[in-house]
């Protein structure tokens, strides 16, 4: 299975599939197995880099619409 992001309404980013998470060093987060996650987007997690519900509580607020982006400089 290919690896699928989500930004999902109001709340984190799920990412589904074969996909590895490495801090800056490059050292592997051990995951437990799971092929699907969510990586916190509101900035208040006590469990970041993931996800821990706290979106919901802070009342973080971001439709996460999809578009395009503007073309790479240069290019």
């Amino acid at each position: 299975m290919s690896t699928r992001i989500v930004v999902n309404p109001n709340g984190s980013f799920r990412i589904e599939g074969d996909f590895s998470l490495v801090d800056a060093e490059g050292t592997a987060f051990g995951l437990g197995g799971r092929s699907m996650i969510g990586l916190c987007r509101c900035g208040h997690s006590a469990n970041k880099p993931f996800c821990d519900g706290a979106h919901s509580r802070e009342g973080f607020r971001d439709p996460a619409v999809a578009r395009d982006l503007p073309p790479r400089p240069g290019r």
